[in-house]
């Protein structure tokens, strides 16, 4: 298939799901865990869960790069932006994202120079253009977004600029998922591995999974087919007794990665000791630090970050969202005090939040899904 239409097309849908159910044991229950926000948005936009038989349900994983990041290092970073002599610039998607005193938003509004950036080169064009300024950006996402950063402070060296600097939030995805994986919490029969990282950082990562714990994975794609292909990849694997990493996504996917964005990333960056992750604690070398040798570029050495630890509000529960022990509905808040407009938690703020999908698409609570698979019944009879 060539086009995006052909990645869309109900009839194959049908005959996917047809056989998904086919390979449904019974009494069996099947419980896969789409890894990527993207994917989760894809779900339900789609109406996906629709086509799924009742034995196969779909969680949350800690897939959003934005959702993983705890208050204080937004804190942190609001303490930075108050400089006086800083710019502080941001993809838009962290702008919204709440500290315990408000959001990069709130912090402009107030006469705070925070700016809005589509790429890290965008923050090397402000700082050639005020060159008596500190311009730090605020770098955040998976392996997918790093390459970007780490070429951005390539070329800050090769020009040898003096004011730019990166507030390095980066986080890498194989830790998270061992958390996960050996967390009590949650019984999962095999991952939806998440697609752009995987473009960065390749498919054999993955094989610990199912050699250490027996559990397949399927990276996808992020069109309808591409997911439910997956899946009926996943349940093939569970009926043949088989637990592998297979690549749904080659099209875009080299199973080894992108050899040239993983130099960029070693040669400007290295694992942190720990790092705090929203719902997941402190997890060990599951985040990236500048290196020593670009010490000049970082923003955690060149100011004085306070690191100060923030609790979550507790009426929040987006660290159960991302584990996938909640559905956004079961959540207390969730569609009442906590909306797009008013984000209590990350997963509400983010294009890839879990939260945000189920509000955005209609999944509001158990009764609405119901109905909305009932619907959806009726319309395919």
């Amino acid at each position: 298939m060539r086009f995006v239409d052909e990645f869309r097309d109900a009839d194959k849908a049908h005959a996917l799901a047809a056989k998904i159910a086919a390979l449904c044991e019974p009494g069996r229950e099947y419980k896969f865990m789409e890894v990527c926000g993207g994917h989760t948005h894809t779900i339900y936009k789609h109406g996906l869960e629709d086509y799924l038989p009742e034995a196969v349900t779909l969680v949350h994983g800690p897939g959003c790069p934005v959702c993983v990041i705890p208050m204080g290092r937004v804190d942190d970073a609001m303490h930075l932006a108050s400089r006086p002599e800083v710019i502080m610039t941001s993809f838009g998607d962290m702008m919204r994202v709440p500290g315990s005193s408000g959001s990069f938003f709130d912090a402009k509004a107030a006469g705070t120079d925070i700016r809005m950036v589509y790429s890290p080169l965008d923050s090397l064009k402000i700082a050639r253009q005020n060159p008596d300024r500190q311009v730090v950006f605020m770098a955040i996402g998976f392996e997918t977004t790093a390459p970007s950063t780490a070429m951005t402070m390539l070329r800050a060296a090769a020009e040898g600029l003096s004011n730019f600097s990166v507030f390095c939030n980066h986080v890498t995805i194989i830790p998270a998922i061992k958390a996960i994986l050996d967390s009590p919490d949650l019984r999962l029969d095999g991952f939806i591995g998440p697609g752009h990282v995987s473009t960065v950082i390749g498919c054999r990562p993955y094989e610990f999974i199912a050699r250490d714990y027996g559990k397949p994975v399927v990276v996808a794609g992020f069109e309808p087919l591409d997911i439910l292909q997956s899946i009926y990849m996943l349940m093939l694997q569970l009926s043949q007794r088989r637990s592998e990493v297979e690549n749904q996504y080659s099209r875009v996917v080299p199973w080894d990665g992108n050899l040239v964005a993983l130099r960029a990333i070693g040669q400007t960056m290295e694992l942190r000791p720990y790092f705090e992750w929203r719902g997941l604690g402190f997890i060990s070398h599951s985040a990236l630090r500048v290196r020593d040798e670009y010490a000049a570029m970082d923003a955690e050495r060149l100011f004085s970050v306070p690191g100060v630890r923030v609790a979550d509000p507790k009426a929040c529960q987006c660290g159960e969202v991302l584990k996938g022990v909640l559905k956004p509905w079961e959540c207390k808040v969730f569609g009442t005090a906590c909306t797009p407009e008013t984000p209590i938690g990350t997963c509400m703020v983010s294009p890839e939040g879990a939260c945000a999908a189920y509000y955005n698409y209609g999944r509001m609570n158990r009764t609405r899904v119901a109905e909305a698979s009932a619907a959806g019944s009726a319309g395919r009879a």
